[in-house]
């Protein structure tokens, strides 16, 4: 269980995908204008990871490896379409709101990556856990800096005004330069909690 728990968690903050290991940044940066788009790609990626991981581990005894590339990006395609499919007849709005975004989830670097270096090699419930914990810290990210943006951009939080009409917003937010300036700070920050963490730990294992 312990074990479980460890593939689980280090996605949400030790392999964090956006703050740790810089993978995927295009939707960071493009579709996090608004708490809603950020929490929708989030939850996007978190079922498709996970359901091609619990894919590429039930299938890896039976793909060449020659051609394990294409079947993945097969998989995740299927998989997207799906997603795409039921957003587009459930939530037509959000659908035209994410665009295009939504078909690059395919070819999402975090995806194919966790295919390739974890899934392949593991059991079907590891591998699922490690797609969850990837796919839930990459919806943690995405959410903390739609947040920001557009508390910071619009002066709202989905959509409710949080500083009233007098508000005057930082409109350079709501566009991707600002969305790389708060990522570099956020990773920033990250980094260092991080390294005090890591110090702590070896001055109590010292002492």
């Amino acid at each position: 269980m312990k074990e479980l728990w460890k593939i689980f968690s280090k996605g949400l903050v030790d392999e964090n995908p956006i703050f740790i290991l810089a993978l995927s940044l295009c939707p960071a940066l493009a579709v996090t204008t608004s708490v809603i788009n950020g929490l929708a790609m989030g939850l996007t990626v978190l079922f498709v990871i996970t359901a091609n991981n619990a894919v590429v581990s039930i299938t890896r005894k039976w793909v060449n490896q020659k051609v394990r590339v294409p079947v993945y990006i097969t998989s995740i395609a299927t998989i997207v379409t799906v997603v795409q499919l039921v957003l587009q007849a459930i939530a037509p709005a959000l659908y035209k709101e994410l665009g295009v975004y939504l078909s690059l989830v395919v070819v999402f670097a975090i995806i194919l990556a966790r295919a390739e270096v974890f899934a392949s090699k593991n059991k079907v419930i590891p591998s699922m856990l490690d797609g969850l914990g990837m796919g839930c810290g990459f919806t943690i990210a995405m959410l903390a800096i739609s947040a920001i943006r557009e508390i910071i951009g619009n002066g709202t939080i989905l959509g409710i005004s949080v500083f009233g009409s007098g508000y005057n917003p930082a409109l350079i937010m709501i566009l991707p330069p600002g969305a790389f300036i708060l990522i570099g700070y956020m990773m920033g920050a990250i980094k260092i909690y991080m390294k005090r963490k890591d110090d702590k730990r070896l001055k109590g294992s010292e002492s």
